[in-house]
């Protein structure tokens, strides 16, 4: 192997490990924005139908934002910035969404606010999915967990922001 061609490999596996790190980020900014765990506020509410136990959710988001961060980083790797921009500026806009919706849920305690919030990033997730099965099937089946997940978790916010 060339030394070129395994200086390219070695940053083909740096890229994944700064996209996963980026899924990873926008959770740490959520935790942040969120005052660190959920509290005596959130265990007080009357919780929708469905609402998994509290341990689900560290397992699910992990998977979520390891997908998430390959599924872009496999995206990069077909199609470059250049040739996919508008997917990753997408990807960025969500990631940014996702971060917010923890700060105005946890944080802000606005379950109404959040409920807003989640729509947009559903939004923001369609048309991310959207654009990443443009460039390829793996990356687009990669989000579609993420894009199931944030559809039960508006629920789930819908109904927190109604029953209280």
């Amino acid at each position: 192997m060339t030394r070129d061609r395994a200086k390219a490999g070695w940053r083909v596996w740096v890229a994944l490990g700064l996209f996963v790190g980026a899924c990873f980020g926008a959770a740490g900014v959520g935790q942040v924005l969120s005052g660190g765990e959920p509290g005596a506020w959130y265990r007080g509410l009357r919780k929708p139908a469905l609402t998994p136990p509290g341990w689900v959710f560290g397992p699910v988001w992990t998977a979520l934002y390891v997908c998430m961060g390959v599924a872009a980083w496999w995206v990069w790797r077909r199609r470059g910035f250049g040739g996919a921009r508008a997917a990753l500026t997408a990807f960025a806009v969500q990631l940014v969404l996702n971060a917010a919706w923890t700060g105005l849920f946890f944080g802000l305690q606005r379950p109404d606010v959040a409920f807003g919030e989640i729509v947009a990033l559903w939004v923001a997730i369609v048309v991310t999915t959207a654009l990443f099965f443009r460039a390829s099937a793996l990356a687009g089946w990669l989000m579609v967990p993420y894009l199931l997940w944030v559809s039960f978790a508006s629920y789930l916010n819908f109904g927190f922001w109604r029953l209280n």
